[in-house]
């Protein structure tokens, strides 16, 4: 009986695990850049599991907002970042900016998410056609029906502060409190 080696079939399954690897890993990028028009959008949102409508037209004519997009609701990195929204959420308001996190979780999962890991703090919009995650082009390459982990900070103009894309969602609030306070600072 003649056997055959299985070590041509795993080169083909090591080269495709180090490509999906490449594609899942690598590092997210913003396409809207400092300077550039945030899209204006109007989508469902729910602060302490209470549903209204978010504007950011209407939230710019109170100062900057903080729009942070994120994956999913309730997953390790998501349930991390919206925790360190939470925690800072307070100087973000003394510095007069509204904090809003958006994704594709209906509404009914972000009443949710908004009480327990939110903390009743902060809004959450649900982007369930993905036309604002779209619109900021913060589409999950390796899964398009999520939203990729970017920070923007839009200014009382309308125009990007500053952005932020990183898979990992440690450095997103300490990133964009600084650059809204050097927003306030007029730099």
């Amino acid at each position: 009986m003649k056997t055959r080696s299985l070590l041509p079939l795993s080169r083909p399954l090591a080269l495709f695990g180090v490509l999906l690897w490449m594609i899942t890993t690598t590092p997210a990028t913003a396409a809207l850049h400092v300077g550039d028009t945030a899209p204006d959008f109007t989508t469902p949102a729910s602060i302490g599991g209470k549903v209204f409508t978010f504007s950011l037209a209407d939230a710019l004519k109170s100062g900057p907002v903080v729009l942070y997009f994120y994956p999913a609701a309730f997953t390790k990195g998501c349930t991390i970042e919206a925790h360190d929204f939470a925690d800072a959420v307070d100087r973000y308001k003394e510095l007069g900016a509204t904090v809003i996190g958006v994704s594709h979780d209906n509404i009914e999962t972000l009443n949710k998410f908004s009480v327990s890991e939110c903390r009743s703090k902060f809004a959450v919009a649900s982007d369930g056609n993905g036309h604002v995650t779209s619109s900021y082009d913060a589409v999950l390459a390796a899964k398009p029906d999520l939203s990729d982990r970017v920070s923007y900070v839009i200014g009382t103009d309308g125009k990007i502060k500053y952005e932020y894309a990183s898979p990992s969602p440690d450095q997103h609030v300490a990133n964009t409190l600084n650059a809204v306070e050097q927003l306030k600072a007029g730099h």
